[in-house]
């Protein structure tokens, strides 16, 4: 089986063995948004192609590739759902030469009826099978970083902080910018903007303040993006994390190295889990279907 964890920036995709070895990977900087005319299936072919080619017919995507900017919108799935939910769900790609099917997203609602949605990790989610068996508590940081409740084998209920994007729109788009220079996390004064974080006033109050800090020179232009990000990422996991629970990060290690630093700031405990847990996932998923 093919496997393809499909996203806004990139594309990796997987071969998969009959119990869910990896046999070989390839990565290409070819998310949804870098396809030209939507032209999805020559992406897919251009990092599987040969594969399908020597007899790899059977192909699951998952991922923002299923969004409505993607090849075809996969319609979400309500939660609790689980692998065998997921792969009871998947939608058909028309794709000449292989069986090409779409895991779709997971949908939930905060207390007041808000919606909340995700594409991509649930099928990471469904890669930590550990998880799945057991009241769990997993953050999966990124962009749009997922705080996701996991029980009885399915993942039950999730809340979505939008701490990665909002980063990079206050560093690139604001004023806060103009007085950062690029470079390395600075652990003190990531801890410093965590710290800050626990303090009374609110988040824009406390925003402010990586400029003010600055003016004043208490807060030096070699600190200020990791003070920022110490700040968001310290009112998220405030917002978050229920007081004594153990926290399972999933994704990039460096990302989830800063969310056990803060965690561990805010008086929790992290633990890191698979880096594989997409294409793990994708396999439990494909597993699970009846390939025509």
């Amino acid at each position: 089986m093919i496997g393809v964890d499909w996203g806004t920036s990139s594309q990796r995709a997987f071969r998969l063995g009959a119990d869910g070895t990896v046999l070989e990977r390839r990565e290409a900087a070819c998310g949804i948004l870098h396809v030209a005319e939507g032209r999805f299936d020559v992406a897919l072919r251009a990092i599987a192609g040969d594969w399908i080619v020597a007899g790899e017919t059977q192909v699951l995507l998952s991922g923002m590739i299923g969004s409505r900017q993607g090849w075809v919108e996969a319609p979400y799935l309500p939660c609790p759902a689980g692998p065998d939910d997921l792969a009871a769900a998947l939608v058909r790609v028309p794709f000449e030469g292989a069986t090409v099917l779409l895991v779709p997203g997971l949908t939930d609602a905060d207390d007041a009826d808000t919606p909340e949605v995700m594409r991509g990790e649930e099928t990471q989610l469904a890669g930590l099978p550990s998880l799945l068996e057991e009241d769990a508590l997993a953050c999966l940081p990124g962009s749009h970083s997922k705080w996701a409740r996991l029980a009885d084998g399915r993942i039950t209920a999730f809340r979505t902080y939008l701490s990665g994007e909002a980063f990079s729109a206050l560093r690139d788009g604001t004023i806060l910018g103009r007085m950062m220079t690029d470079g390395p996390t600075v652990a003190a004064a990531f801890d410093r903007g965590v710290a800050r974080s626990a303090e009374p006033g609110h988040l824009l109050h406390h925003l402010f303040g990586v400029r003010s800090l600055g003016l004043m020179h208490r807060l030096a232009e070699a600190d200020s993006a990791s003070y920022l990000s110490g700040l968001l990422i310290g009112h998220e996991v405030h917002a978050a994390l229920p007081t004594g629970r153990l926290v399972h990060l999933v994704g990039a290690g460096p990302l989830c190295a800063l969310y056990a630093r803060a965690i561990a700031s805010c008086g929790g405990n992290a633990v890191i889990e698979d880096s594989e847990a997409a294409c793990r996932g994708l396999a439990r998923i494909g597993r699970a279907v009846a390939w025509a």
